[in-house]
């Protein structure tokens, strides 16, 4: 942070060539990477101390937060990109519902066999997680008070507050009237290890978050130099943030699957992805209407058959109480071929 705060601005606004754009894209992406595992570990640190679901609900907010901050850093003080905020969003479906899922229930298959989970833990997270980003990416598309696929001042602040509203009537379902849907054996946390103190995990969980925050701007500067020179298409930057947000939180879910704690998997990677469309979605509506930026949420028909057959896949695999290793190839299929046009551009 220090030596971007001093010299960023000149070297990455006067880029002119590719391997200097590299090299500072590997840096930048490597001092963010660093700054998200310690958020991660932090937030693990508070989930050990409070037990299931109130750790995974910290784990979840916690990356949630770094996603929010990363893409208001960028739609305020970066380059103009009314779709990035879309485009990171439906990176962060695709990779957790078909990416991460397909892995962790592959792995997790190959090396247990059959594992199960809380049924109904699990349709309550799909119960809003395939509305709620129908209306969010979907629905701009069909609004007429706009001419683009956004949505109007009253819309956006519609959504918000019902967005805003249902999730806190889901947290009320998770950590009180109904935590046994998302608890489960062997899944469920420790209460009480030792460790440091609440409040020092709390302080370096919020001093971690700067980095994040501060060099994402910084990291949109390299993004926009190489989608112009390079002629990459706009989305890849979306994945881009998706990808450094969703690492620590991912593998987490992965080496949980593989210790035969699907239901930590599916409550972290399920309720990231909830998270995601529940209240970043408001967020960044609400950044753009204080900040005057465009931002379009739309989603076009490709990405919108993809983000169906994403949604449907995910339901019937999530209407079985055990899943096998078939499950987890499917997911990831749909993953790939999303890689693979994304590329393709």
């Amino acid at each position: 942070m220090v030596v971007f705060t001093v010299g960023g601005d000149v070297w990455l606004h006067g880029i002119r060539s590719i391997p200097v754009a590299l090299f500072f894209f590997a840096w930048l992406v490597a001092a963010i990477l660093c700054s998200a595992f310690v958020v991660v570990r932090q937030a693990e640190a508070l989930a050990h101390r409070l037990g299931e679901p109130l750790g995974t609900l910290i784990l979840t907010l916690s990356v949630t937060g770094m996603e929010v901050s990363m893409i208001s850093a960028v739609m305020l003080s970066g380059p103009s990109n009314p779709t990035l905020a879309r485009d990171a969003m439906f990176a962060v479906v695709m990779i957790v519902l078909a990416g991460l899922t397909g892995t962790a229930l592959l792995l997790g298959a190959l090396r247990h066999s059959r594992q199960e989970f809380n049924l109904e833990g699990a349709g309550a997270f799909l119960s809003l997680i395939i509305p709620l980003s129908l209306l969010g990416l979907v629905m701009p598309n069909f609004t007429v008070s706009t001419s683009g696929p956004t949505f109007s001042t009253s819309q956006a602040f519609v959504l918000s507050a019902l967005c805003v509203g249902i999730y806190i009537v889901f947290l009320g379902i998770q950590t009180l009237r109904h935590r046994e849907f998302f608890t489960g054996n062997p899944g469920e946390l420790p209460r009480g290890e030792p460790g440091a103190p609440l409040w020092v995990s709390v302080v370096l969980l919020l001093v971690s978050l700067a980095p994040v925050v501060f060099l994402s701007d910084e990291l949109a500067n390299v993004l926009d130099f190489g989608v112009h020179t390079l002629h990459l298409p706009p989305a890849l930057s979306g994945m881009v943030v998706a990808g450094l947000i969703l690492a620590p939180e991912g593998l987490t879910g992965i080496k949980a699957a593989l210790r035969n704690e699907l239901q930590r998997s599916v409550n972290l990677l399920l309720g990231s992805a909830l998270a995601t469309i529940a209240l970043t979605i408001p967020a960044i509506l609400m950044v753009g209407l204080i900040g005057k930026r465009e931002v379009v949420l739309g989603l076009q028909p490709r990405e919108i058959v993809l983000l169906a057959v994403t949604l449907t896949l995910s339901l019937m695999t999530f209407s079985r109480s055990k899943t096998n290793l078939l499950q987890g190839a499917v997911h990831l299929i749909i993953f790939l071929f999303w890689l693979f046009l994304l590329v393709e551009g």
